[in-house]
């Protein structure tokens, strides 16, 4: 017999197996064999398993899972996306577009960190594990305290900040209609001429590595002004300064532990020790390699007035171009007022 009578009656083998059972391939799939596929989470929480997890678990589980790409305070690292901070920017031409300020359901995070996370070991996390890492995210974009625990019974409860910011794409019923049928054909132009072109995505960083980013002339008068203040004595303040609120600005601190220290026989890490800083002139702690641009700010005289440092904590990065400082800021008044008075209440 030749090869092609082989493969003709092997095909029609084939076809009659299929034709008299289906397609004659496989087997209907077993139901935990669905459910191990089946990892949808829905905005109401259906599909979440088990587990909660706090936001100081999660910040440790992220330091150790996702910080090498995504940075200790979800700022991002190079090209890596950004999860926290962006807020206010959606009205912007290059919109920052983060958990915090963008996505509209929570169950997104959960469910793609559940699935995809971390690079290169996906799905290798516990559910707690997940649940503390959404919740430090939470944390990171001051959307919930440092004590604040998700779990799968308050999941549903959570509301986030972009909920109302979609809309529902009824383009089908709406604009369909208008490009379907004949054409009119009518007043048409002679020619067509290409005028404008899309802008090109944020998808490679704009800045070279060592190279600082021009200040916006908002940025540029906020520093004037910065080095424009006299400082004012420390030490007529740290009496007056209300118990309670250094108390909160050290609850506060706990987001710059992972870069600055603090105390007797504190030692630089990535960032420099802060005991003394407030009434100070910038950039002046032994031992530590500033940025550029923070050295050349204070050779222009910055002091770290209570003024000048909250401005630097809101935006670090617009207040000083060029800051060696990842932290994307912090959103709160309050906040900014109370790790003010921590600091404050440090200086010797």
């Amino acid at each position: 017999m030749s090869k092609f009578l082989e493969l003709t009656t092997a095909l029609l083998l084939i076809s009659t197996f299929a034709h008299a059972d289906g397609l004659g391939l496989g087997r209907d799939a077993l139901p935990e064999e669905i459910a191990a596929w089946d990892k949808d989470v829905s905005p109401d929480g259906t599909g979440l398993p088990e587990g909660s997890g706090d936001a100081l678990t999660g910040e440790e589980v992220f330091a150790d899972k996702c910080a090498a790409c995504h940075g200790d305070f979800a700022e991002g690292i190079g090209n890596w996306p950004k999860l926290a901070g962006g807020w206010g920017t959606l009205d912007r031409e290059d919109p920052v577009k983060t958990v915090g300020s963008y996505w509209p359901y929570l169950s997104t995070t959960w469910d793609y960190i559940n699935r995809s996370m971390p690079f290169g070991d996906a799905q290798s996390l516990e559910p707690d594990e997940v649940y503390a890492i959404v919740a430090y995210i939470l944390y990171s974009n001051d959307l919930v305290d440092d004590d604040f625990e998700l779990s799968h019974e308050n999941f549903a409860g959570f509301e986030m900040p972009n909920a109302e910011g979609f809309i529902v794409d009824d383009r089908i019923e709406t604009e369909f209609p208008k490009w379907v049928g004949e054409p009119c054909m009518e007043n048409c132009k002679d020619e067509v001429e290409v005028t404008m072109r899309a802008m090109v995505l944020d998808v490679t960083p704009q800045v070279e590595s060592g190279e600082a980013e021009s200040p916006s002339p908002a940025a540029a008068d906020t520093a004037d002004e910065a080095m424009a203040e006299p400082a004012e004595p420390v030490e007529e303040h740290i009496a007056a300064i209300d118990p309670a609120l250094i108390a909160a600005g050290e609850k506060v601190f706990r987001k710059c532990k992972a870069c600055h220290l603090v105390g007797d026989g504190a030692k630089n890490r990535v960032g420099p020790v802060l005991t003394d800083i407030m009434g100070k002139p910038a950039g002046q702690v032994e031992g530590f390699n500033y940025s550029s641009a923070l050295a050349d700010m204070a050779d222009e005289g910055l002091v770290w007035s209570a003024e000048n440092l909250k401005a630097f904590l809101t935006n670090p990065k617009s207040f000083i171009a060029g800051t060696k400082m990842s932290f994307v800021g912090l959103r709160k008044d309050a906040e900014l007022d109370a790790i003010t008075a921590y600091l404050t209440s440090l200086a010797r």
